[in-house]
Parts: C-alpha cells; structure tokens; sequence
C-alpha cells in the first residue's frame, strides 16, 4: 500500500509539518535549538533535520519556547484518570484537550534485592512497563498525538522498532485517527502484533532506510503528522512529542517526597526520554523546587555517546555495529546531540552494554524483584554494574533505573533453554516433581 492510499490532513499537499503552521498551541512562542540556541517561530517546517544553522556543523533538535513561566511539576488540576496531564500547564496541549488513556505515575519502586546484588543498595526502578502499551514511549504519545489532532492532522506515523509503533497506534485509535508504522525485519514479533491490533497499517521494509526516505516523502506530499526521525543524521523525535518525558522527572522527585536521586540511569537510543527527563529535572531545578540536580547515564548499545564524550566533540559518529544486539529497541549506531548535550549538562557518563549479562539481568530482576522488563530495559543494570565496579557510583548514592518498557514486549528474544514444560498426568506426578524442590513443600 503506497502512501497516496491515505490523503493529507487538510486535502492537500504539505511538508512535514504544514500542520505545525495551522494552529500551535497557544503556549508555545516558538522553538529553538538545544545546542546553539537559534529561536525560530512557530510555524518552522519541523522536518527531522533540526536546526537550520546546526545541521552541517552538529545537527541538533529543537524544543518548544513557552509564551509564559510555568510551575512546572506541580500539578495544577485533578485528573480522575491519574495521568500525566495533571502536570498540563508545563505541556504544550490543554488539559481540555488532551489525547489520553490515563499514562503516568508509573510506580517508583526500591529494589533492595537486585540493589544489593549490584552493590548499590539504595537503588529505585521507575518501572515505565506500566503504562498503558507497556512502554514509556506513551509519555510521547500522548502529547504528539493531541497535538496533531488539535492541528486537524488525520494521518500520524512513525517509523520504528516496536514501542513508539505500539504506542503511537494506541493513541492514534484513541483520536480517531489513521497511523502508519514503517519498520524493518527483525522487528520483536509480540510488538508488531500489538501494533495491528490498534488497527495501525504496518509496513516493513528490507532496508531500514527506506522507511525514513517513504515517510518523508508522504509528508511532503501529502502533510501526514511524522512523529519519529525520518533524515540522517538523526536529531530525535519530533520535539512536541518529547515534551511528555519531563513527567518522568516531576514524578521521580514527587514520589521520592521531594529528594533527588544521584544517579538516573536509562536505555538510549536517540536520546529522546534521556533529554526530555533532563529537561524536567532542569525545569524543577530552576524554578525552586529541588535544590540540586542527578547525573545521568545513557545505557547504550555500540558507544556513539561514549566516543563523542571520550573526544570532546559535538558530532556524533556512527559506529560500527560488530554484533547483533538483543537489545533491538536501542540498537542505533549513532545517538543525538540532545543526549550528549544532556550527559554532559549533568556530568554523566554513557556505558555500551552488550548481550553478555541481558538475559541474566532480565530473570534475575524478575525473580527478585518481580519486575519483568524489556530486554532493552535490563540494560541499566548492567550500566551500573559496570559504574559500581569503576566506583564511579558509590555504594551510598541513590539511584534510579528507568525500565522504559515490559518483557512481554520482546518474549520471542528472551527464551530460556533451561526452562521445561511438562505435563503431569497425575496429582502423585506433580507432588513428584515437587519432591525436588524442598523449599515449596515446607
């Protein structure tokens, strides 16, 4: 099915963003560039590429400007359905007209267990597997698909791995509107599935670019609302969307009553909730409402980050990709400017973390903290296994791993060999088997 099966938001041909142009949030003056600080008016064509002025030089994403000072994390209404949209004015879409299936308030977790384990005793896990498409990518969801629907967009689409697909779809249906999600082979079984039962049109593609060059083609030509990165080099998502990250923030500090963790340490792919977080804890920080900020760790794949931080440079290289990563939903060779930018904002540090621990990572969290995370997800750990050893964290420091989505959404990449199912024919079969387990039978 090619793109001209789904017309344009308005009838009629349009870039990337000719609904950008239509009606922006009253809130919003405009955007400027997270790395030189260029303002430009509302209506610029937000395209993928970033900033006009750093796009040869270091490309970079841009961020909304807001027209007024907000309180940001301090929740200004009740929501009775316990989303995120009770922080709204910090957001760029009204309450009124919020897109929502009650995302948020994930819960913050101890995890002295594993904590223990890891040699960081006073560890949290912000588990984001608790949204409602079981990933934190419904923070962005949530916000790019109000807004586009605000804008009169009928079409929204993305290209992606699984989560941003899964989510995407669901909000999509949520407003009424037609979604795409171009991905590529290989994509985690379980999340393709869920994307179609959203009604989503799923389109995989042999060559993973080509996904970029068929949705910014459909954007131009027929004005679909593009919500994930579609040009190289890739400066993130689309920046409305990302604004829905800084909750994350805001519930970290409100649920640890008002103390900021040390650490924060994340999954990183393009940098998208690793930059939107830090924006949140910035927001906070500067309006009064904590005294200090965390340092952030970026748990990344093949080092884009590491290397742009050992050179001191602000362009990222693609790196050579020398396995096959089961952690799929960050396996990019290159990152962004907005997620170095925020690792060294905070003095953080990135960590490439390979297969050699994930499928451990995943039981053992799961066995001790009941905790079934992506293998994306177990990736922190690893990072701050890695950071313990280094004493770089120390074993007082309060830390915070986000696992940003829930195993059910790779099961086919996370089998366990050991693992037999057997059937009994009899209960004297069961209690058998039981024998063998001491600790169950008292």
């Amino acid at each position: 099915m090619g793109p001209r099966a789904f017309g344009s938001a308005n009838g009629m041909s349009g870039s990337l963003c000719q609904t950008q142009s239509k009606a922006m949030s009253s809130r919003i003056a405009g955007f400027c560039c997270v790395r030189c600080g260029a303002n430009y008016p509302t209506d610029i064509e937000i395209d993928s590429k970033g900033c006009p002025s750093c796009q040869l030089s270091a490309p970079a994403n841009l961020q909304p400007v807001y027209k007024q000072s907000r309180s940001s994390g301090q929740p200004q209404r009740h929501d009775p359905q316990g989303s995120l949209w009770r922080h709204a004015s910090s957001l760029p879409c009204t309450f009124e007209d919020a897109v929502s299936l009650g995302e948020g308030d994930t819960p913050l977790l101890q995890a002295p267990t594993i904590g223990q384990a890891l040699g960081v005793p006073n560890l949290f896990i912000k588990d984001e597997g608790r949204n409602p498409t079981w990933s934190h990518k419904d923070r962005f969801s949530t916000v790019a698909v109000s807004v586009a629907r605000n804008q009169g967009a009928r079409v929204i689409a993305t290209a992606s791995s699984g989560n941003a697909g899964a989510s995407l779809a669901a909000y999509a249906a949520r407003a009424g509107l037609e979604c795409i999600v171009a991905t590529f082979a290989g994509t985690a079984g379980p999340m393709l599935s869920q994307i179609r039962k959203y009604g989503a049109v799923v389109l995989p593609l042999v060559n993973k670019m080509d996904r970029w060059a068929l949705l910014a083609e459909a954007a131009s030509r027929l004005g679909w609302f593009v919500t994930s990165p579609c040009h190289s080099p890739v400066v993130g998502s689309h920046p409305i969307g990302i604004e829905g990250y800084k909750t994350m923030a805001y519930e970290i500090v409100e649920q640890s009553n008002g103390e900021v963790p040390d650490w924060c340490v994340m999954p990183v792919c393009y940098g998208d909730a690793l930059s939107g977080l830090w924006l949140g804890f910035k927001e906070l920080f500067a309006l009064g409402h904590i005294d200090r900020l965390p340092k952030l760790v970026a748990a990344e794949v093949h080092g884009s980050l590491s290397d742009a931080l050992a050179r001191g440079v602000d362009r990222l290289d693609e790196q050579e990709m020398l396995f096959e990563t089961l952690a799929v939903s960050i396996g990019t060779p290159r990152s962004t400017y907005q997620a170095l930018k925020a690792l060294r904002e905070s003095s953080g540090r990135a960590v490439p973390v390979n297969n050699d621990s994930l499928l451990d990572l995943q039981k053992q969290l799961a066995r001790s903290e009941g905790i079934f995370a992506e293998l994306a997800s177990v990736t922190p750990f690893a990072a701050i296994h890695e950071l313990r050893k280094q004493e770089v964290i120390s074993a007082n420091d309060r830390v915070v791993a986000v696992v940003t989505a829930s195993g059910l959404k790779d099961l086919d990449r996370s089998p366990d060999a050991s693992e037999t199912h057997q059937t009994f024919q009899t209960i004297e079969d069961a209690w058998q088997s039981l024998s063998s387990r001491q600790n169950m039978l008292g």
